[in-house]
């Protein structure tokens, strides 16, 4: 297969959007993403889209996209599988440059959940993650990750306190991030006193949901030079799978679609967990942050709360998790999430981050849900700051 690289990358801020549908934002980020380009970027120069988006209240997504960028010509391939529909619309968008298909790619996610019209696309965003047979009746909806997380503390040393610590250190990247949805920090008594959500999870442990939109352009190796000297590589991707019932999942205490993506990922990019200078890393709820250190290979099993109390994950640590504020400040339009993380490890490896991570060139982005069958691992390599 040719090898890929990402050329230019933009995105939205992630925030509650009344006033604008998926029509403003998709614009939005193609431009920022296209201005990213350092030696230019065409419309006619894109043979081919792929859209992640997970289910708006505005309108046919691959059409919207298609009009509004005036890309009439070109096929658009829509792509939704759960929180970690970004990294599969990357995914599919590699292999169609890989096999020689295409040579120059746009990848989209974008998603609109924060209006007056999407509470029914709210609820109906739910059924489509879970089980309906099962889950959905039975009040999982909300509270699927909870059973996860729960089990999880009652098993290893892990608490709240650790918990609490994730909330406050995204939050604490948060604030020096312009695109995230929340930017003031918090301290570890807030975090541990704000109301309950569903136990264990308190306000702070969860991340609010957004409306937003991000873009980058992938390129062929043999012609990535036409569009910049300093191409950030996709070294590795990995779509893993699990089963959607929490009745047929032997231990509650780990994600298995996280584990199989990651070894997808690092098998494909030749490398190891501990080559990984930077991460972007699924924190929806805090503690899946936790779970998820353990699941990509970053600590052994029950022992992530290690690395929070060692400080290895804050952003001057020996491993940066979630430089960018994360899930938990930044938000989550489910599709747009993991096309965003991949913008912040472009910008991250290229030494033009908002919250730079000194001498970065190995990122991780990472995304579970469907609420834990499925999940995706993205690997970048950059140029070197």
């Amino acid at each position: 297969m040719r090898k890929v690289a990402i050329v230019g990358a933009g995105m939205t801020p992630f925030a509650e959007h009344f006033a604008l549908g998926i029509r403003d934002l998709v614009p939005m980020a193609f431009a920022e993403c296209a201005a990213s380009v350092d030696k230019g970027l065409s419309k006619s120069d894109l043979q081919g889209v792929w859209l992640g988006e997970m289910g708006s209240v505005d309108g046919f997504p691959s059409g919207v996209l298609a009009d509004t960028l005036g890309l009439l010509d070109i096929p658009v391939t829509r792509v939704e599988n759960s929180c970690a529909t970004g990294h599969d619309a990357i995914r599919n968008a590699l292999f169609g440059i890989a096999s020689g298909a295409f040579d120059v790619a746009l990848v989209l996610g974008a998603d609109k959940l924060r209006e007056t019209a999407s509470r029914g696309m709210v609820w109906e965003w739910e059924g489509m993650t879970r089980d309906m047979a099962w889950d959905y009746p039975l009040g999982l909806a909300q509270a699927g990750f909870a059973l996860h997380v729960r089990r999880y503390l009652h098993e290893s040393p892990a608490t709240r306190e650790h918990m609490a610590m994730v909330a406050v250190k995204n939050r604490r990247n948060g604030v020096r991030n312009p695109k995230a949805a929340r930017r003031s920090e918090i301290t570890l008594e807030q975090a541990l006193s704000a109301p309950d959500v569903v136990t264990p999870f308190g306000l702070y442990d969860c991340a609010p949901q957004t409306d937003g939109a991000a873009a980058l352009v992938l390129a062929a190796e043999d012609v990535a030079s036409r569009y910049t000297d300093r191409p950030v590589w996709i070294r590795g991707v990995g779509l893993g799978m699990d089963s959607v019932m929490h009745q047929h999942k032997p231990d509650m205490t780990t994600f298995p679609a996280t584990v199989r993506a990651a070894k997808q990922a690092f098998t494909m990019a030749g490398l190891s967990p501990s080559d990984v200078q930077v991460a972007e890393i699924h924190d929806y709820f805090t503690g899946i942050e936790l779970i998820s250190y353990e699941d990509l290979g970053f600590a052994d099993r029950f022992e992530a709360f290690k690395l929070v109390e060692a400080g290895v994950t804050d952003i001057d640590g020996a491993l940066p998790v979630n430089p960018s504020g994360g899930l938990n400040s930044k938000g989550h339009p489910p599709g747009a999430t993991g096309v965003a993380q991949c913008v912040e490890l472009f910008e991250q490896l290229r030494g033009t981050a908002a919250n730079q991570v000194e001498g970065a060139r190995i990122g991780l982005a990472h995304n579970v849900g469907g609420p834990t069958a499925v999940a995706g691992v993205t690997i970048l390599e950059g140029p070197g700051q």
